[in-house]
């Protein structure tokens, strides 16, 4: 009898034992190797043993009288020193072993962040039992606190069960959003939505400093400067094949033990499966290809055709109360159509992709009893045109009528995939139920469905129970655009009252219809945000139209306008000759402007960072020409020089532009400032206007001079400089936070009457409050735009073609 000598008692292995056992148990003369003390159990399951739902025997899948029963040498616990394959034998820690055949399945190791304090005792990963058993204890004190960095599959599995254990539970991951490989953003907010209601808090976008201790983990440190004190620390932040005893061992490896079709390595008689394979280029983590793999080897070293396939797989999360699924590609792309639904109520969110009328790529959030179904059309490749308008709903509903649930599954045919981890379809499971198998237990002992992940135990049941036995109301105003059925006073509402704080929140609690809105309501939204929470969300450059992200006006011939800001009119010799030599440079047409500046014509793309790094060395900023912003404050030369003044115009605009600029606002904003009620500043035309009197000042609002012409109407009479600035503030916080996007101000003034805004003005607590506001979201956005965009690492991005060999890969 031949010698089979296997490496590894994972799941991978386990399955390519039992396959070679129930086809021929006299192959092999069998000895398995496994570092752990133990044999093969279902990793998959470690986290209800984590949480404790589970005890470690309930997830064994093979014990003792198993191996002793199909005459299997064990011999657990000891590591595998070296493997000589010239003499064909396996050299363990406690003597040699020799082999006819030889199997590889190391599988993985946990990828460890090499930050200081990584070595620390209680830092651990979510692989085996021995973590597992380290978390749990850390578990039993109470007030007991965990980090997880990591907020792919693994980590939240073990940041959901340590909460069930009653720990406090902190999730760290570098991305936007969580399970960015699985999934897209919209479901990725969901996740974390549901995720913080049980407990959980989640950090995105949070690199990981150091671990600190005392000769064990007491504290995370961020990058950004947050403590995070903590009494264990779970790394799931990826996985490496485990691969150095193979490449020791003179076994070819690339990334992983490289396999062909039929699993066999480039050394005679030595083979590999599961995680520590490379096949085509390709490595493989889930656990439904493993199986496939250990199908295929046994039938190799049963001397049998039978060849590896790498075929289309779906992701379920497993995370008690997250229904979750994914499959195919959803990436956003050219020629790419996506169908939305969603039913925030119930928290459901279902996203297809269509190309070439091919459903190539599907996620589905709170309601994923479909997914198998979607899965077979993405397989399949199945021509959807004929079903387009009613995909969405599901097979139940494709007939143009919602039936019985259990049709969706009735109308499944025999070859459709029901548990994606062991490769079971419908028709296997049917034969095992005309064979006598009727409940769920005889379902998992004879087929395996159900018996890894379990996520697909309700769709097996429905296969036992099958085999076994809105009125449309038009919206009463017009909705900010087709993406969503609300207007832009009902979004603005309810981004306050509902506390979202981003465009995902958006989509998910208003009930989009697409999967990230359009060129319509994504600048208003993006506008909305940023202005209700300027702490907490960061404006989005891709919502907004191509003048303010390139911070520059484009002209009809594809040229760059620059205006430098001139406050209230005023500039220096040195600035004037600082424009001269850059529009003498850069080749610019001058203009003055009615707005009492110089206007640069004429820029190309590419020399935008240039000019404006020599227009920022001569102390001059953004002017803001292409903003829904202030633009510009016009003075007159107030008295200082004019016989007529009676204050200081110039001084007062130049104070109202410092306090004002760089603010994002509704529509554009322009400020006028006269001395004397001659008005030379056409301050009685502006958004804002402000005229100055022997008794002080008149400030008036709501006034417009381009292709509607309004004379402002005056909102307060105030006695000193910083009343108007206060006052002025005020109203431009109060039409930023509740003003439709796009509206200028004498529209929004119109709407709401100019008693509102005057009786809640004249509070003082409330004006006060209004002005607090509008500073602390100018301690976010009162930057330079050019300033920070004229730094080599974004002067990069203006350039004819990007140079993307310095592009990190994702």
């Amino acid at each position: 009898m031949q010698k089979l000598v296997v490496i590894g008692a994972g799941m991978a292995s386990g399955r390519l034992l039992e396959q070679i056992i129930a086809a021929n148990p006299a192959a092999y003369d069998i000895t398995l190797f496994n570092a752990e003390p133990r044999g093969n159990y279902n990793r998959i399951m470690l986290s209800p043993v984590l949480s404790g739902e589970k005890s470690y025997g309930e997830i064994v899948t093979h014990d003792d009288a198993w191996y002793a029963e199909n005459r299997i040498t064990c011999r657990f616990g000891e590591k595998v020193v070296s493997v000589d394959t010239d003499r064909k034998v396996v050299i363990g820690e406690k003597g040699e072993v020799p082999y006819d055949k030889l199997v590889f399945g190391t599988g993985s190791s946990a990828f460890i962040i090499p930050c200081p304090g990584h070595d620390l005792p209680g830092v651990v990963a979510f692989r085996d039992l021995e973590d597992t058993t380290a978390m749990t204890k850390a578990a039993g004190k109470p007030g007991a606190r965990a980090v997880v960095i990591g907020g792919g599959l693994l980590g939240l599995e073990a940041a959901a069960a340590l909460r069930l254990r009653g720990m406090e539970v902190t999730v760290l991951h570098i991305s936007t959003h969580l399970m960015e490989r699985q999934l897209d953003p919209a479901a990725g907010y969901l996740l974390k939505k549901d995720l913080e209601k049980r407990g959980i808090t989640v950090m995105l976008e949070a690199s990981t400093k150091e671990i600190v201790g005392n000769g064990r983990v007491e504290q995370v440190n961020l990058a950004d400067g947050t403590e995070l004190p903590c009494d264990i620390v779970c790394m799931a932040v990826g996985i490496r094949p485990s691969v150095k005893l193979a490449q020791d061992s003179g076994i070819a490896c690339g990334r992983a033990i490289k396999v062909d079709a039929q699993m066999r390595t480039q050394t005679p008689d030595v083979y590999a499966v599961g995680e520590c394979v490379e096949y085509n280029g390709a490595l493989f983590g889930l656990v439904a290809p493993l199986y496939d793999q250990a199908k295929v080897l046994a039938k190799t070293l049963l001397d049998e055709e039978e060849t590896f396939a790498m075929r289309e797989l779906s992701t379920k999360l497993k995370v008690t109360g997250c229904d979750l699924f994914s499959s195919g590609d959803f990436a956003e792309g050219e020629g790419r159509e996506d169908i939305v639904f969603r039913d925030p109520a119930r928290g459901i969110y279902k996203r297809l992709v269509i190309e070439n009328d091919r459903l190539i790529g599907a996620v589905m959030y709170g309601d994923t009893a479909d997914g198998n179904w979607f899965f077979g059309l993405i397989k399949d490749a199945t021509d959807i045109s004929d079903i387009r308008e009613t995909l969405i709903f599901g097979p139940s509903f494709q007939g143009g009528a919602q039936v019985d649930p259990l049709s969706a599954v009735a109308a499944l045919p025999p070859e459709a995939e029901i548990c994606g981890c062991n490769g079971v379809c419908k028709g296997n499971i049917i034969k095992a139920i005309e064979a006598g198998a009727t409940d769920l237990g005889a379902i998992k002992a004879t087929t395996k469905a159900s018996a890894s992940c379990g996520t697909c135990t309700g769709l097996v049941e429905q296969v036992l129970s099958v085999t076994l036995g809105d009125d449309f109301v038009l919206p009463a105003a017009q909705p900010v655009c087709g993406c969503c059925d609300l207007t832009h006073e009902d979004v603005r509402r309810l981004i306050k009252v509902q506390e979202l704080k981003s465009q995902e929140a958006v989509w998910q609690e208003l009930g989009w219809k697409t999967r990230n809105g359009c060129h319509v309501c994504r600048p208003a939204v993006n506008y909305y945000l940023l202005a209700d929470w300027p702490l907490d969300y960061t404006d989005d450059p891709q919502s907004r139209f191509v003048n303010e992200r390139n911070h520059a006006n484009i002209q009809k011939d594809g040229t760059y306008s620059v205006m430098p800001r001139m406050w209230g009119g005023m500039t220096t010799p040195q600035e004037l000759i600082a424009i001269a030599q850059a529009a003498e440079k850069y080749g610019a047409t001058v203009k003055v402007t009615g707005g009492m500046r110089i206007d640069l014509l004429g820029i190309q793309k590419e020399d935008l960072p240039a000019i404006w790094y020599d227009l920022n060395q001569a102390g001059m900023v953004s002017g803001h020409a292409y903003t829904k912003g202030l633009r510009t404050v016009k003075t007159c030369v107030g008295k200082d020089w004019c016989r007529f003044g009676t204050q200081d115009s110039t001084g007062l605009g130049i104070k109202l532009e410092k306090k004002l600029w760089a603010s994002w606002t509704p529509h554009k904003v322009k400020l006028g400032v006269s001395g004397c009620p001659r008005n030379c500043a056409e301050a009685t035309c502006k958004d804002i206007g402000v005229i100055c009197v022997d008794s002080g000042y008149q400030v008036s609002v709501a006034g417009a001079a381009g292709m509607d012409v309004r004379e402002t109407e005056r909102l307060v009479d105030v006695a000193t400089e910083d009343e108007v600035i206060e006052w002025t503030t005020a109203f431009v916080q109060l039409y930023r936070e509740n003003a439709k996007y796009l509206d200028r101000a004498y529209k929004w003034v119109a709407k709401v009457g100019l008693d509102w805004v005057k009786e809640t003005l004249a509070d003082d607590a409330t004006r006060r409050a209004l002005v607090e506001r509008f500073d602390i979201s100018q301690s976010v956005y009162q930057v330079d735009p050019w300033a920070e965009r004229a730094q080599p690492a974004e002067a990069v991005k203006f350039h004819p073609l990007a140079d993307l060999t310095k592009e990190a890969a994702e």
